[in-house]
Order: C-alpha cells, then structure tokens, then sequence
C-alpha cells in the first residue's frame, strides 16, 4: 500500500468528530494518492464515519489501496467508479452506492474535483519564437489554442457539471427517502480572488459558489431537507500544486506556506462540526496567515458574502423602451 501522507495524521480530536461521525460520506474524486478528496475520506474514515464511499474515475490503483486501507481500520468503506460528467455513468452507481450504505443514501456529500489547470496566459497567443516562419507560428498558436481549451473544457465538465449532476442525484434521493443530507462544495480562494493563468479553473469555482442558493431555491418546501455550503480553500501541497511549493511568487501572495492535506482536513472538521443551519447556504473562506511574534501559521476561517448592488443607468432610465402590456 503506498500512501505519501501518514493516515495517522488524519485522526483527531473528539471535538472535530461531530461532522461525520455516524454519517454515510460519498466523497466525488477521492483516489488520487496526496490530494484533498483522499484527505477528506481518511478523516471521514478515521474519525467515525459510518460508511464512506471513495469516489474515483481515473486513480483507481490509488482509491482502491485507499479503500483496503480503511476497510483494515474497521471502516465500511467501498470504491465508487464514475464520470460524473456523463449522466449514464452516474446514474449506475445509485442502486449500489445505496446497498452499500446499509439502504440508505449518502447523508455527507463531499463534492471535490482533482483537476485543475497546467496554465497558459488567457486571451494572449504564446510569445514569438526567433527565427519561427509565419507558417510555423500560426500552426503552433491554433494547437496550444486547441489544446488549452481542452484542458479548460475537461475543469469546467467536472466542476460544473459533476457537482451539478451529484447534486441532482444525491439530493433527489434525500428527498425520496425523506434523509436529510448535507453537501460541501470545495471551490477556490481564487474563485473570488483569480490567479494567473488557470481561467477555467477560476470560472469553474465561482460557478461552485453559486450551487447550494441555487438547490435551496429549487427544493422549495423540502429546502429544509437539503442543507448545502461551499468551501473556499487557499493553495494545499498535493500532486496538482507539489511543483509550486518552494516557490512564494505562486502561492505567496496568499500564504505564507502551502497547507498540508491533513491540516487542510483538521479545519474542514473544524468547520464541519458547526450545526448544519448555521453552514446552509454559507461560502466559507480558509485564510492562512503568519503567526506574530511566532514561527508559526495561524489558520481561521472566515464568511464571505456576494453582495448583489443594482443600479439605474441613467441613460436607460432617460430614455426606456416601451411596448404593449
């Protein structure tokens, strides 16, 4: 079994077990060895959860040694294989993920992405090469405009779409089944604080930010049934973010170092822990700062609020259009 990270970090305090103790957790993107959606199920595992299902596409080698791993712990935990951006995919696990669960549906949705973006600079075509032909450069712009977009397309498919689809899926069952059920979105800091080159990734977790309004609107009376809040995470040390991690200039203007996956998990928690109502339709923003006066960090969450301002425009206001009524 081949972890980078040590499981035993992921274990913590009765304090922080609240959130998932007793819960059926179905975590979206949870095989990548060293990545987030592992970190999540390792503290749902090992901190009393009663079923936890690790969602994978892809990383199967790596979910399935995270399944061996927590089922030796005792943990009624099982492997999940599926696109969740393809309707068809998602809709074969429901009937198993249920069994699996005891007859029950996930009443912790974790909705988590492992994909994000190589970069490349948005709205500029690459830099000439010296000595390039006309020919040559127009050739090699249309394939790196090809192949960004590609990459781009296959974030906001999984970010968007995915976690729309889980929503469907999870949360219709919740309905049916008359469970409640709480769902955690993981977007970005830079959803609402955009970094360089990673466009899609940007639009893909503002797009999040928007999901638990959205469903709560959409459930109507049965919106107390569906408690739903996104996550804003800063810069975490896992295989997407591993090649940034001594270099400040890319995450120091947020940090002052990355955030390990088990601390990132401690104060997903730490978080979790609070009541369901408090969490519904919150966007909750994890800063983490330098200590003064100290050589250490200091990690606190913080709300974040979208205020919505509208405005008359005073040249439309002069002169509006009219039509029948």
């Amino acid at each position: 079994m081949a972890f980078t990270v040590d499981p035993e970090k992921f274990r913590f305090g009765p304090e922080l077990r609240a959130g998932v103790e007793g819960k059926r957790v179905f975590i979206s993107g949870a095989g990548k060895d060293g990545g987030m959606g592992q970190a999540f199920a390792l503290a749902a595992g090992l901190n009393g959860a009663a079923s936890v299902a690790v969602h994978f596409f892809r990383s199967y080698q790596d979910g399935l040694d995270l399944v061996e791993f927590l089922r030796n712990q005792g943990v009624n935990a099982f492997p999940v294989q599926a696109d969740v951006t393809n309707t068809s995919d998602l809709w074969s696990i429901r009937s198993y993920v249920i069994e699996r669960m005891g007859g029950q549906p996930p009443n912790l949705l974790i909705c988590n992405s492992g994909l994000t973006e190589q970069g490349y600079s948005f709205g500029r075509p690459p830099r000439p090469i010296e000595g390039e032909s006309m020919a040559m450069r127009r050739a090699r712009v249309r394939q790196a405009f090809v192949d960004n977009l590609a990459e781009t397309r296959d974030v906001l498919d999984t970010k968007i779409d995915g976690f729309l689809f889980l929503t469907h899926l999870w949360a219709g069952e919740a309905v049916y089944a008359n469970e409640p059920l709480q769902i955690v979105y993981i977007s970005s800091r830079q959803a609402i604080d955009p970094g360089v080159s990673v466009p899609g990734y940007v639009v893909a977790n503002w797009a999040v930010l928007a999901l638990p309004r959205v469903l709560h609107v959409n459930l109507g009376r049965n919106a107390g049934l569906v408690k739903a809040f996104s996550v804003l995470y800063p810069f975490v040390r896992t295989g997407m973010t591993e090649e940034y991690a001594q270099n400040e200039r890319v995450f120091g203007r947020w940090q002052p170092r990355m955030l390990e996956t088990h601390e990132a998990a401690e104060a997903f928690l730490q978080a979790l822990a609070r009541p369901a109502e408090e969490l519904d339709e919150a966007m909750l923003e994890l800063l983490v700062e330098p200590e003064e006066g100290s050589g250490t960090i200091r990690v606190t969450w913080k709300k974040v609020r979208l205020d919505v301002v509208e405005e008359a425009l005073p040249w439309s206001e002069a002169s509006p259009l009219r039509y029948p009524r």
